[in-house]
Protein backbone atom coordinates (compact mmCIF):
# COMPACT_ATOMS: atom_id res chain seq x y z
CA UNK A 1 0.00 0.00 0.00
CA UNK A 2 1.32 3.43 -0.99
CA UNK A 3 1.49 6.24 1.53
CA UNK A 4 -0.13 9.61 0.86
CA UNK A 5 0.75 13.04 2.21
CA UNK A 6 -2.11 15.53 2.39
CA UNK A 7 -0.71 19.02 1.78
CA UNK A 8 -2.58 22.26 2.54
CA UNK A 9 -1.48 25.90 2.40
CA UNK A 10 -3.19 28.31 4.79
CA UNK A 11 -3.59 31.90 5.84
CA UNK A 12 -6.24 32.83 8.42
CA UNK A 13 -8.33 29.70 7.83
CA UNK A 14 -9.51 29.10 11.41
CA UNK A 15 -13.11 28.73 10.23
CA UNK A 16 -12.24 26.00 7.72
CA UNK A 17 -9.06 24.15 8.65
CA UNK A 18 -10.51 21.63 11.12
CA UNK A 19 -13.18 20.51 8.65
CA UNK A 20 -10.55 20.13 5.92
CA UNK A 21 -8.13 18.14 8.06
CA UNK A 22 -10.82 15.81 9.41
CA UNK A 23 -11.93 15.01 5.86
CA UNK A 24 -8.47 13.84 4.74
CA UNK A 25 -7.60 11.80 7.83
CA UNK A 26 -9.11 8.54 6.44
CA UNK A 27 -6.85 8.61 3.35
CA UNK A 28 -3.69 10.46 4.46
CA UNK A 29 -0.68 9.03 6.28
CA UNK A 30 0.44 12.52 7.22
CA UNK A 31 -1.02 16.00 6.96
CA UNK A 32 1.31 18.90 6.11
CA UNK A 33 0.27 22.51 6.63
CA UNK A 34 2.33 25.36 5.20
CA UNK A 35 0.96 28.46 6.89
CA UNK A 36 1.74 32.04 5.87
CA UNK A 37 1.95 33.34 9.46
CA UNK A 38 -1.79 33.45 10.10
CA UNK A 39 -2.95 36.06 12.61
CA UNK A 40 -5.82 33.88 13.82
CA UNK A 41 -5.68 30.40 15.38
CA UNK A 42 -5.15 28.43 12.16
CA UNK A 43 -1.78 26.97 13.15
CA UNK A 44 -2.90 26.01 16.66
CA UNK A 45 -6.07 24.36 15.40
CA UNK A 46 -4.14 22.42 12.77
CA UNK A 47 -1.65 21.13 15.31
CA UNK A 48 -4.52 20.17 17.58
CA UNK A 49 -5.89 18.00 14.77
CA UNK A 50 -2.58 16.19 14.38
CA UNK A 51 -1.18 18.07 11.38
CA UNK A 52 2.50 18.96 10.97
CA UNK A 53 2.65 22.75 10.68
CA UNK A 54 5.36 24.79 8.97
CA UNK A 55 5.33 28.54 8.52
CA UNK A 56 6.84 30.58 5.70
CA UNK A 57 6.19 33.94 4.10
CA UNK A 58 3.69 33.71 1.24
CA UNK A 59 5.42 33.59 -2.14
CA UNK A 60 2.39 33.42 -4.42
CA UNK A 61 0.06 30.45 -4.89
CA UNK A 62 2.36 28.54 -7.24
CA UNK A 63 5.53 29.04 -5.24
CA UNK A 64 3.79 28.31 -1.94
CA UNK A 65 2.21 25.07 -3.16
CA UNK A 66 5.49 23.83 -4.62
CA UNK A 67 7.23 24.63 -1.33
CA UNK A 68 4.50 22.76 0.55
CA UNK A 69 4.76 19.53 -1.44
CA UNK A 70 8.54 19.59 -0.93
CA UNK A 71 7.92 19.32 2.83
CA UNK A 72 6.01 16.04 2.53
CA UNK A 73 7.55 12.72 3.57
CA UNK A 74 5.78 10.71 0.86
CA UNK A 75 5.84 11.08 -2.91
CA UNK A 76 2.10 10.76 -3.47
CA UNK A 77 0.49 14.10 -2.69
CA UNK A 78 -3.15 14.93 -2.01
CA UNK A 79 -3.34 18.70 -2.38
CA UNK A 80 -6.33 20.62 -0.99
CA UNK A 81 -7.14 24.21 -0.16
CA UNK A 82 -8.17 24.89 3.42
CA UNK A 83 -11.78 25.62 2.45
CA UNK A 84 -12.15 22.26 0.69
CA UNK A 85 -13.10 18.78 1.90
CA UNK A 86 -13.43 15.30 0.42
CA UNK A 87 -16.96 13.94 0.19
CA UNK A 88 -17.67 10.34 1.19
CA UNK A 89 -17.64 9.00 -2.36
CA UNK A 90 -14.28 10.58 -3.17
CA UNK A 91 -12.84 9.28 0.10
CA UNK A 92 -13.97 5.78 -0.88
CA UNK A 93 -12.50 6.19 -4.37
CA UNK A 94 -9.09 7.16 -2.99
CA UNK A 95 -9.12 4.28 -0.50
CA UNK A 96 -9.98 1.89 -3.33
CA UNK A 97 -6.93 2.86 -5.44
CA UNK A 98 -4.31 3.55 -2.77
CA UNK A 99 -3.20 -0.09 -2.57
CA UNK A 100 -1.96 0.01 -6.16
CA UNK A 101 -2.06 3.65 -7.33
CA UNK A 102 -1.78 2.32 -10.88
CA UNK A 103 -1.86 5.91 -12.18
CA UNK A 104 0.59 8.57 -11.14
CA UNK A 105 -2.03 11.32 -11.31
CA UNK A 106 -5.72 11.43 -10.41
CA UNK A 107 -8.35 14.06 -11.14
CA UNK A 108 -11.72 14.67 -9.51
CA UNK A 109 -14.62 17.11 -9.75
CA UNK A 110 -14.96 20.08 -7.42
CA UNK A 111 -18.34 21.45 -6.36
CA UNK A 112 -18.46 24.98 -4.92
CA UNK A 113 -21.00 26.31 -2.44
CA UNK A 114 -22.51 29.77 -2.77
CA UNK A 115 -24.51 31.16 0.16
CA UNK A 116 -25.20 27.68 1.51
CA UNK A 117 -26.08 25.99 -1.80
CA UNK A 118 -23.83 23.81 -3.94
CA UNK A 119 -23.75 24.98 -7.56
CA UNK A 120 -24.19 22.17 -10.11
CA UNK A 121 -24.13 24.05 -13.42
CA UNK A 122 -22.45 26.96 -15.19
CA UNK A 123 -18.75 27.73 -15.16
CA UNK A 124 -18.39 26.36 -11.65
CA UNK A 125 -19.33 22.74 -12.31
CA UNK A 126 -17.98 20.24 -13.01
CA UNK A 127 -14.76 21.97 -11.99
CA UNK A 128 -12.28 19.22 -12.80
CA UNK A 129 -9.13 19.34 -10.65
CA UNK A 130 -5.95 17.25 -10.57
CA UNK A 131 -5.22 16.94 -6.85
CA UNK A 132 -3.69 13.48 -6.23
CA UNK A 133 -0.33 12.96 -7.91
CA UNK A 134 3.21 11.65 -7.70
CA UNK A 135 5.36 14.71 -7.04
CA UNK A 136 8.27 13.13 -8.92
CA UNK A 137 6.45 13.77 -12.21
CA UNK A 138 4.40 16.83 -11.23
CA UNK A 139 4.76 20.43 -10.10
CA UNK A 140 2.54 23.44 -9.68
CA UNK A 141 2.58 25.91 -12.58
CA UNK A 142 0.30 28.19 -14.58
CA UNK A 143 -0.27 31.89 -13.94
CA UNK A 144 -1.20 33.21 -10.49
CA UNK A 145 -3.87 33.00 -9.19
CA UNK A 146 -4.94 30.22 -11.58
CA UNK A 147 -2.39 27.64 -10.53
CA UNK A 148 -2.57 24.10 -11.89
CA UNK A 149 -0.60 20.87 -11.63
CA UNK A 150 1.79 20.42 -14.56
CA UNK A 151 2.67 16.81 -15.41
CA UNK A 152 5.50 15.24 -17.34
CA UNK A 153 4.47 14.35 -20.87
CA UNK A 154 2.57 11.09 -21.49
CA UNK A 155 1.43 10.83 -17.85
CA UNK A 156 -1.80 8.86 -17.49
CA UNK A 157 -4.50 10.72 -15.53
CA UNK A 158 -7.33 8.69 -13.96
CA UNK A 159 -10.57 10.40 -12.97
CA UNK A 160 -12.02 9.41 -9.60
CA UNK A 161 -15.67 9.33 -8.61
CA UNK A 162 -16.77 11.70 -5.89
CA UNK A 163 -16.20 15.39 -5.32
CA UNK A 164 -14.12 17.98 -3.55
CA UNK A 165 -16.58 20.17 -1.70
CA UNK A 166 -15.54 23.82 -1.82
CA UNK A 167 -16.92 26.02 0.98
CA UNK A 168 -15.77 29.32 -0.43
CA UNK A 169 -18.55 31.93 -0.56
CA UNK A 170 -20.83 32.26 2.46
CA UNK A 171 -22.19 35.68 1.43
CA UNK A 172 -22.49 37.67 -1.83
CA UNK A 173 -19.86 40.02 -0.42
CA UNK A 174 -17.39 37.12 -0.22
CA UNK A 175 -17.72 36.55 -3.96
CA UNK A 176 -17.33 40.25 -4.82
CA UNK A 177 -14.28 40.57 -2.56
CA UNK A 178 -12.67 37.42 -3.99
CA UNK A 179 -13.23 38.44 -7.60
CA UNK A 180 -11.74 41.88 -6.96
CA UNK A 181 -8.69 40.38 -5.28
CA UNK A 182 -8.13 37.64 -7.85
CA UNK A 183 -8.60 40.00 -10.80
CA UNK A 184 -5.77 42.17 -9.44
CA UNK A 185 -3.46 39.17 -9.08
CA UNK A 186 -4.39 37.90 -12.55
CA UNK A 187 -3.79 41.30 -14.17
CA UNK A 188 -0.33 41.56 -12.60
CA UNK A 189 0.54 38.01 -13.67
CA UNK A 190 -0.65 38.60 -17.24
CA UNK A 191 1.31 41.84 -17.46
CA UNK A 192 4.48 40.17 -16.18
CA UNK A 193 3.99 37.42 -18.78
CA UNK A 194 3.84 39.98 -21.58
CA UNK A 195 0.08 39.78 -22.15
CA UNK A 196 -1.82 42.95 -23.01
CA UNK A 197 -5.41 44.15 -22.93
CA UNK A 198 -7.45 46.04 -25.54
CA UNK A 199 -11.01 47.19 -26.17
CA UNK A 200 -11.95 43.85 -27.72
CA UNK A 201 -10.95 41.96 -24.58
CA UNK A 202 -12.70 44.52 -22.37
CA UNK A 203 -16.00 44.10 -24.23
CA UNK A 204 -16.13 40.62 -25.76
CA UNK A 205 -14.46 38.44 -23.11
CA UNK A 206 -16.85 39.45 -20.28
CA UNK A 207 -19.84 39.00 -22.60
CA UNK A 208 -18.65 35.53 -23.57
CA UNK A 209 -18.07 34.62 -19.91
CA UNK A 210 -21.68 35.48 -19.10
CA UNK A 211 -23.23 33.74 -22.11
CA UNK A 212 -21.04 30.66 -21.71
CA UNK A 213 -21.77 30.28 -18.01
CA UNK A 214 -25.43 31.21 -17.94
CA UNK A 215 -26.69 29.90 -21.30
CA UNK A 216 -24.35 27.33 -22.83
CA UNK A 217 -23.24 25.79 -19.53
CA UNK A 218 -26.83 26.02 -18.19
CA UNK A 219 -26.16 28.22 -15.21
CA UNK A 220 -29.81 29.27 -15.36
CA UNK A 221 -30.67 25.88 -13.83
CA UNK A 222 -29.20 27.13 -10.55
CA UNK A 223 -31.90 29.80 -10.39
CA UNK A 224 -31.12 33.26 -9.02
CA UNK A 225 -27.75 32.04 -7.73
CA UNK A 226 -26.83 30.99 -11.26
CA UNK A 227 -27.62 34.46 -12.59
CA UNK A 228 -25.58 36.14 -9.87
CA UNK A 229 -22.60 33.85 -10.45
CA UNK A 230 -22.68 34.35 -14.23
CA UNK A 231 -22.86 38.13 -13.81
CA UNK A 232 -20.05 38.17 -11.24
CA UNK A 233 -17.90 35.89 -13.41
CA UNK A 234 -18.31 38.33 -16.30
CA UNK A 235 -17.43 41.19 -13.95
CA UNK A 236 -14.27 39.42 -12.82
CA UNK A 237 -13.15 39.04 -16.45
CA UNK A 238 -13.88 42.74 -17.05
CA UNK A 239 -11.95 43.74 -13.93
CA UNK A 240 -8.99 41.58 -14.95
CA UNK A 241 -8.64 43.16 -18.39
CA UNK A 242 -9.42 46.69 -17.18
CA UNK A 243 -6.70 46.42 -14.52
CA UNK A 244 -4.30 45.02 -17.11
CA UNK A 245 -5.17 47.96 -19.40
CA UNK A 246 -4.43 50.37 -16.55
CA UNK A 247 -1.03 48.76 -16.00
CA UNK A 248 -0.28 49.31 -19.70
CA UNK A 249 -1.26 52.99 -19.49
CA UNK A 250 0.90 53.51 -16.42
CA UNK A 251 3.83 51.93 -18.24
CA UNK A 252 3.32 54.18 -21.27
CA UNK A 253 3.33 57.24 -19.01
CA UNK A 254 6.58 56.31 -17.27
CA UNK A 255 8.55 55.01 -20.27
CA UNK A 256 8.99 58.39 -22.06
CA UNK A 257 10.23 59.97 -18.83
CA UNK A 258 12.79 57.22 -18.44
CA UNK A 259 13.95 57.80 -21.98
CA UNK A 260 14.30 61.56 -21.42
CA UNK A 261 16.32 61.05 -18.24
CA UNK A 262 18.60 58.57 -20.00
CA UNK A 263 19.16 61.03 -22.86
CA UNK A 264 19.87 63.87 -20.44
CA UNK A 265 22.38 61.71 -18.58
CA UNK A 266 24.16 60.77 -21.82
CA UNK A 267 24.31 64.43 -22.92
CA UNK A 268 25.75 65.52 -19.61
CA UNK A 269 28.37 62.80 -19.83
CA UNK A 270 29.55 64.13 -23.19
Amino acid sequence: MYKISAVIITYNEALNIVRCIESVKPVADEIIILDSYSTDHTAELARGCGAIVYQEKFRGYIGQKNAAIALASHDYILSLDADETLDEELTASILAVRDTLHSRAYSMNRCTAYCGHFIRHGLWYPDKKLRLFDRRIARWGGLNPHDKVMLDSNTLVTHLKGEILHYSFNTPEDLVWQHNRLSSIAAASLYAAGKRSNWYKLLIHPLWAFLNGYIFRRGFLDGADGLVIAAQSANQVFLKYSKLYRLQRLQRKTTPLSGIRETETQTAAR
